[in-house]
């Protein structure tokens, strides 16, 4: 199996002030990790090339795209504040269309075959981005990005999108909640931000609300139950994962029990259905995650499992 991972130095560049948790240091702490766990020679790294204006226009509106190119600052340490919890700096678009860039790359690599997987160690994140607007942290919405890459410019007809992240994919739940194409499948701690209320399960939507103080256990049952259910029924051609880690038992951003050995089962379980339906192809690209030392060590847990190093 061949795994890479795709990143690049601009994605450290955007940056919301030094008390914010969304900070360039969790992209260090990833890379320090891998070192650690000596991955760091054993899977390839990719520089990630800018997103073009096309691929982001295919999941997001002329206005949504504007609103972050047109105010980015001129000034260094200025900020522009989209919402009360996400700002742009000098750097924030160029950050945003190489975290793009690198969940579309990653997608024609693993389609054309020449890796079988790929994580997108990328910041901003993008699960919160809507089609008409950044939010919660989020600029443009990567892994929807990526997706309707796989759907427009390949010509897949069924794609799936796994999100493990604590908080609802709200963006990405908007953006294919009408797509027959696309199955996505969660769990989110509910009631929690981003406050979205519990969706009725269907064939193409199993987005599970689980209660804060929940643990692995929960989170596997529905797994076993709900997901890998409707995953089988959907036999999707390609799986894009929205890596969420702040989920952790250490990470007071979210409520939800997790650690490392759950996010490698979970893993474990994507890549089983990738391996029967798909041919192995999974994407998977760098959500939330805030506590640096839990980030780092299940990023690694994830990574393994997908480069089958465990």
């Amino acid at each position: 199996m061949s795994t890479a991972i795709y990143s690049h130095p601009d994605c450290l560049r955007h940056e919301m002030g030094d008390w914010h948790p969304e900070s360039p240091a969790r992209l260090r702490a990833i890379d320090d990790q891998l070192i650690l766990a000596r991955l760091d020679g054993l899977i390839e790294q990719r520089s990630a090339p800018l997103a073009d204006t096309a691929q982001i226009l295919r999941n997001h509106t002329a206005g949504a795209l504007a609103l972050v190119r047109d105010h980015v600052p001129t000034t260094p340490g200025d900020y522009y504040p989209l919402d009360g919890d996400t700002s742009l700096n000098q750097h924030s678009y160029q950050a945003a269309l190489r975290a793009a860039g690198a969940a579309v790359a990653a997608t024609d690599d693993v389609i054309a075959g020449t890796v079988t997987n790929a994580f997108c160690s990328v910041r901003p994140p993008g699960h919160h981005a809507t089609p008409t607007e950044p939010m919660g942290f989020c600029l443009f919405n990567n892994v929807a990005i990526a997706a309707r890459h796989a759907l427009e410019a390949h010509g897949l007809q069924r794609v799936a999108i796994i999100d493990f992240d604590v908080h609802h994919g709200n963006g990405t739940a908007d953006a294919f909640r009408d797509d027959p194409r696309v199955l996505m499948a969660s769990f989110f701690q509910h009631p929690f931000f981003p406050y979205t209320e519990p969706e009725p399960i269907t064939a193409t939507c199993v987005n599970v609300p689980v209660p804060a103080r929940c643990e692995g256990d929960t989170v596997r049952q529905l797994v076993q139950e709900q997901w890998l259910p409707a995953l089988h029924a959907f036999k999707p051609q390609m799986i894009f994962v929205s890596a969420g880690f702040d989920g952790h038992r250490d990470d007071d951003m979210g409520g939800i029990g997790l650690v490392e050995a759950d996010y490698a089962w979970i893993t474990r379980q994507v890549l089983a259905v990738a391996n029967q339906y798909a041919g192995g192809r999974i994407v998977s690209c760098l959500e939330g995650g805030y506590e640096l030392s839990s980030l780092a060590r299940s990023v690694v847990a994830h990574l393994k499992v997908l480069a089958d190093l465990e």
